[in-house]
């Protein structure tokens, strides 16, 4: 059986004053990083926060769509989509 992935919908705030995760919508998250929009760094900012968050390796973390955008998907590997949701509403 091959191990649990989940697909997590977020939009992301770069250059935020704070950084932080928060529900958006329904289906989605809101992820503020004070990184800048240019060359990867706000996507490396939401990469370290979320590995942090959801206590995984970053390398277990993979943008599937919207590099380039504020609308991303994000395939994060070892967990289900409820663990995903359980550890992201749990407290920091």
């Amino acid at each position: 059986m091959p191990p649990p992935s989940a697909v997590l919908s977020v939009v992301v705030h770069p250059r935020a004053r704070r950084e932080g995760i928060a529900r958006y919508g329904e289906a989605g998250w809101k992820i503020s990083v004070s990184a800048p929009p240019e060359k990867g760094k706000a996507n490396q900012a939401v990469v370290a926060l979320l590995a942090r968050r959801l206590q995984v390796q970053k390398g277990a973390i993979e943008i599937l769509r919207g590099a380039g955008g504020r609308r991303k998907d994000l395939r994060i590997e070892g967990l289900s989509l409820d663990d995903v949701e359980a550890r992201l509403r749990g407290p920091l």
